[in-house]
């Protein structure tokens, strides 16, 4: 697809460029006096936490910003493979990699031996991510991603839209209230900001706050929780831009050293004339903001220029572009429960995205990392508010996020050195010059964080099982589950059984049968399907509310290795009546495919298979022997509460 021919249009991509518009900003309604969850900040982690809400139609959810209307021009770019898969999880990766410039290459430029003051091109190579995922990294508008997450919200169970014009004000959280799940111990208090409603105050009473407000998070000062890590010294600035040039990488991802005057790296954004650069500036003064040094988008534009020579570049328009300074910072806890609070204390307001973590945007790391970090925290809160798990499941959001966010802090670090020579041609300290071939080392090292496709949690009680990890090294325990593609059995349709696990807050179980014949009574594949169906220990027994679809907490597929099986043939469990008519779902079974078998693919053992249990964020939670009924049993009652 091609658009911005003309000049940058935001809005829906699937709408001609002449005929595209801004959106307006919606209309002020009242904010709910009390609700079930409270999100402060309409970026990627309030949007997606606010998406995961929405599904549910018994959790009254409330989403807040300052703003007027939803974003419109760009701040994150880059869309990992990772973020598409958990778009996948919405249903809108389709439209995500519909609309992306596809990053397939990088190539690496420095000054030329031969003269200096010219640059060259050293290597142009592949992208490390590709393979990661059945999914490509993509560079596509921020507010783009906004708009998918948006109507997802609106045309949800809960039609929930969110409220703009508001000014966070203050925070208030009852401590004497606190542990009690029915109680609403949180009051946030916003002042509106529109011109209609100027300086109006509105209370909202909730069970639990998420502060998405971004790296000033007032809701993270009202906690008094602190951002602790390196103070920025470095500027650089961002620019999204049309322009002309000689420049033979220009729709290539491309890292560009020159000798005396710093660093660029060029990002080509979607529809094919659009341009991202990162321009790298001076020394800040300490104590002072990027956002207070007297520069503009035409300073940007003469330092790049600078930067490529012998190329020129003709910048026709500038879409966006800001200044922005390096710091590495996370904050010390990511819920307001006390430091070394034993997980029986349940919190009741948490962070996320850049209200937590910190960061340079040149890895693009900060949707790619704001974004699941509510993914996970979302239906772990769904799950407790609707009885379903224990209150302690909450405490391990922070437990996992925040050791992805030091990873990506000390990854920043590490790259934010690399991309960087000496702040001007002026300054006469000794030059810290980095080998184009250590940023290239770097991507390849770090390919599978900068994916998302490695992000690994700690063993807990909901990762675990590691001694059984040889069953399929394949699906790492801890890591998402790595889709790979099946045929189904009724159909012949090809699916990837990653796309089964839909943010809808159900588990997963993934029977990979072994070498038996799954019809045989004696067979291990049948006894497993045999007590999920009718022992009084099964967990869909134990955790299906009485007149419940059989999947409707837990979700069961099957892969069997024999390719001539009739779905009669098999326990009726896998084919199960479902609806108020008790029509039959035949989508549950599958078989290998030729040439792209998963258990080649994953390792699973062919002769005795395996039993994958997958989280509602798409992780891989345990796995286990087929005959081992009672460790799943076990898994499950650790923290699922049964339904009377």
């Amino acid at each position: 697809m091609q658009y911005h021919l003309n000049g940058f249009k935001p809005g829906n991509y699937q709408v001609p460029d002449a005929a595209r518009k801004p959106y307006p900003d919606p209309p002020i309604e009242d904010l709910p006096s009390k609700v079930d969850v409270l999100i402060v900040g309409t970026g990627p982690a309030g949007l997606t936490m606010a998406r995961q809400m929405a599904e549910f139609h018994d959790i009254k959810t409330c989403i807040v910003d300052k703003s007027s209307g939803p974003l419109l021009f760009g701040r994150a770019d880059g869309i990992s493979c990772r973020t598409i898969e958990i778009m996948e999880a919405f249903n809108s990766s389709d439209m995500v990699v519909k609309e992306t410039y596809q990053l397939m290459q990088n190539t690496f430029w420095e000054p030329n031996p031969d003269n200096p003051q010219h640059i060259r091109r050293k290597e142009k190579i592949a992208d490390a991510r590709i393979g990661l995922s059945e999914f490509t990294h993509g560079i596509v508008n921020q507010a783009r991603l906004h708009e998918l997450l948006l109507d997802g919200m609106e045309n949800s169970v809960s039609a929930l839209r969110p409220h703009y014009s508001r000014e966070f004000v203050s925070l208030d959280i009852d401590e004497n209230l606190t542990q009690d799940l029915d109680a609403y111990p949180i009051t946030a208090t916003f002042r509106r900001v529109d011109a209609e409603g100027q300086g109006r105050s509105e209370t909202v009473k909730a069970r639990f706050i998420i502060g998405s407000d971004g790296g000033h998070s007032q809701v993270r000062r009202s906690l008094g929780i602190e951002l602790q890590g390196d103070s920025a010294n470095k500027s650089w600035g961002v620019m999204d831009i049309l322009l002309n040039t000689d420049f033979p990488d220009i729709r290539v991802k491309s890292f560009i050293q020159s000798k005396d005057h710093g660093a660029v790296m060029t990002i080509p954004r979607e529809g094919g004339y659009l341009i991202r650069f990162y321009v790298e500036m001076d020394m800040i003064e300490e104590g002072k903001r990027a956002t207070e040094l007297e520069v503009t988008e035409k300073d940007l534009i003469a330092k790049a220029q600078k930067i490529f020579h012998p190329y020129t570049l003709d910048v026709k328009e500038v879409a966006w572009w800001s200044i922005y300074s390096v710091g590495q910072r996370i904050a010390d806890r990511f819920d307001n429960r006390p430091a070394d609070s034993p997980e029986s204390v349940m919190p009741r307001a948490f962070l996320a995205g850049d209200a937590c973590h910190t960061h340079s945007p040149k890895g693009g790391w900060g949707l790619n990392t704001s974004l699941p970090d509510t993914f996970n925290l979302g239906w772990k809160l769904a799950s407790v508010l609707l009885r379903k798990s224990d209150p302690k499941l909450l405490a391990t959001y922070g437990t996992e996020r925040r050791k992805v966010a030091q990873h990506l802090i000390n990854a920043d670090k590490e790259l934010s050195k690399l991309v960087a020579t000496r702040p001007a041609a002026s300054d006469t300290s000794e030059k810290a010059r980095v080998d184009t071939a250590e940023i290239e080392a770097f991507m390849k090292r770090q390919s599978g964080f900068v994916s998302g496709t490695s992000i690994e949690y700690f063993p807990s009680y909901i990762c675990t099982g590691h001694e059984n990890q040889r069953l399929a090294p394949g699906f790492k325990i801890g890591q998402r589950f790595h889709s790979a593609l099946a045929t189904r059995m009724a159909d012949g349709k090809h699916q990837h059984l990653g796309h089964l696990v839909k943010a809808d807050g159900r588990w997963r179980i993934f029977l990979f049968a072994g070498a038996e014949d799954p019809t045989d009574v004696a067979s291990e594949a049948y006894k497993f399907v045999d007590f999920l169906a009718n022992d009084a220990a099964s967990p869909l027994r134990r955790y299906t509310p009485k007149g419940r679809d059989p999947d409707s907490v837990i979700d069961t597929y099957a892969v069997f290795q024999q390719k001539d099986l009739s779905m009669h043939d098999l326990h009726d469990f896998l084919w199960p009546a479902k609806g108020k008519y008790g029509l039959r779902d035949y989508e549950k079974v599958f078989h290998p495919q030729d040439g792209n078998d998963a258990y080649d693919l994953r390792g699973i053992d062919r002769h005795a298979g395996c039993v994958v249990v997958v989280r509602p964020d798409q992780h891989v939670a345990t796995i286990l022997p087929v005959s081992d009924h009672d460790a799943l049993s076990a898994f499950f009652d650790c923290f699922m509460l049964p339904h009377l």
